[in-house]
């Protein structure tokens, strides 16, 4: 087996796109080169004029790559609420001050808070909901406390609901403006402006 030396692989990883040209992941660019030796994924697009060199091969470093086979993924990806995809479903942005993260003073940071508070539950696992938490900056979790968002004074700029499925996945991955490209043509361009 000939190992490849790969020039600095891009923050961005390589977008894999299943035989329907579905995105479906970004895999590191080792994984990616591995998948398209074995036969097993074709080279769509490659990071500009960068190559990947071995002894006797040389390829393209792959940006974008597409299975051969299609694998089946359900639509209906309900995931549990998470703060990395909780504050980007929310763009970063306090839903009671509407302060960017960018605009928090230095001790300050966003958390998840309840809607209804935890403390209003049988159980605590009820609470997490994606309609139930939303993004706070910890001055007005703290403001707001164990009370409802009225009972507190404060009022809610936003309507929690579920992210849709493509929100869950892409939101929060980094893509180069080519991977951005596919996940446009595939899923419209709606999804790549909430992106």
């Amino acid at each position: 087996m000939q190992t490849m030396t790969t020039p600095r692989a891009p923050r961005s990883g390589c977008l894999t796109l299943n035989a329907s040209y579905e995105p479906l992941v970004i895999l590191p660019v080792q994984r990616a080169v591995r998948l398209v030796l074995d036969g097993r994924a074709e080279l769509v697009e490659a990071h500009g004029t960068r190559v990947i060199r071995s002894a006797g091969r040389e390829m393209p470093l792959p940006a974008v790559i597409r299975l051969v086979r299609f694998v089946y993924v359900p639509r209906r990806m309900r995931r549990g609420v998470t703060n990395t995809i909780l504050f980007a479903r929310d763009g970063y942005t306090c839903a009671y001050c509407g302060r960017h993260r960018d605009a928090l003073r230095s001790r300050e940071h966003l958390t998840r808070d309840h809607v209804l508070p935890q403390s209003r539950f049988a159980r605590r696992a009820e609470a997490n909901t994606w309609e139930n938490c939303v993004t706070a900056c910890s001055t007005c979790n703290n403001r707001k406390a164990d009370r409802l968002p009225h009972e507190a004074g404060m009022t809610l700029r936003v309507v929690p609901a579920e992210p849709h499925f493509v929100h869950l996945e892409w939101k929060v991955r980094r893509l180069t403006a080519l991977q951005r490209k596919y996940v446009t043509q595939f899923f419209g361009a709606d999804v790549a402006d909430a992106l």
